[in-house]
């Protein structure tokens, strides 16, 4: 009997040291070799959890994973172009502040409700706090390195300002204004019972007066900066009219359409400040993609 329990106990060993050899092992797996660097599978796990990390910020729940989901098939790219990019600056002896490492960590931080859960949310992406902090300094570096290299050297003239826009003056109108009145409720039952009254003939401001409501002015363009069921809803009226509740959040919105403002052409000095942002956008991810290939013709890369 105790002979078995020996023989038991020693399999069991046996096998948590197989399985726990078997993930360290998928851990180390090479997956790239970049010049004398190597990539290995943690590199790209990590890469991930801390692209998923920043993206928190930005989305929730589904939305997040639909955006990690879409970005995995270029990660381990993005990972080698980045370790071209550090190479570049270690050859060029590229340095950083470490207060704007420290200031970005605290950034990230902020964005939770306690440190707890700051760190909670680490051990969850299987990082700690200083994984991030090297993450940001790498980027600091890829930043400074690209400034140099490629940035630096992009120039737009004052004349492709302006042959961008004659060429293109047609398209450049100013969007639709749409001004109007609001007023948000929490409870649902009770903003269907504001928007009967309303159908009753009851004004907006007798409703809200009523109910010690505040009514809000504002002022919306169909630019992707408002939720959609919001700018479907508003763009929907016609001016007088009032809206259904609209569920956005937390709260219900009652729309009031006060006023339409039309498009209009815009001239050259409306819109000379967008136009070279475009146009110098434009150069800088072409010359980014030419230095990359430069870089990339130069180095030894294997993807496993």
């Amino acid at each position: 009997m105790h002979k078995l329990k020996f023989l038991l106990l020693t399999f069991g060993f046996t096998f948590f040291l197989f399985t726990f050899n078997l993930a360290c092992y998928a851990q180390d797996k090479i997956v790239a070799i970049v010049n004398n660097d190597i990539i290995t599978q943690k590199d790209l796990d990590d890469f991930e959890n801390f692209m998923r990390l920043q993206l928190e910020g930005e989305y929730k729940g589904e939305q997040l994973e639909q955006k990690i989901q879409s970005m995995k098939s270029d990660l381990l790219e993005k990972l080698v172009e980045d370790r071209l990019i550090l190479q570049e600056a270690k050859k060029e002896n590229i340095k950083i502040d470490e207060n704007r490492v420290k200031a970005r960590v605290e950034e990230i931080r902020r964005r939770y409700p306690s440190a707890r859960e700051f760190q909670a949310a680490l051990r969850k992406q299987g990082l700690v706090q200083a994984d991030i902090a090297n993450k940001i300094r790498e980027q600091l570096l890829m930043f400074n390195i690209v400034e140099l290299k490629v940035k630096s050297k992009i120039m737009v003239k004052p004349g492709e300002v302006t042959d961008f826009f004659q060429k293109n003056s047609a398209e450049f109108k100013s969007l639709e204004i749409r001004e109007l009145e609001v007023v948000a409720v929490e409870d649902e039952a009770f903003a269907l019972e504001i928007f009967k009254g309303l159908k009753a003939g009851q004004t907006l401001k007798d409703l809200a007066e009523q109910h010690s409501l505040s009514v809000n002015k504002l002022t919306i363009m169909k630019n992707g900066q408002w939720r959609k069921e919001i700018e479907d809803a508003v763009f929907d009226l016609n001016v007088g009219k009032i809206s259904s509740p609209v569920r956005a959040g937390e709260s219900s919105y009652i729309f009031q359409l006060d006023n339409i403002i039309a498009p209009k052409k815009q001239n050259l000095s409306e819109v000379s400040d967008g136009i070279y942002d475009y146009l110098f956008n434009q150069k800088m991810q072409e010359a980014l993609a030419l230095w990359l290939d430069g870089l990339k013709k130069h180095s030894y890369i294997k993807i496993f």
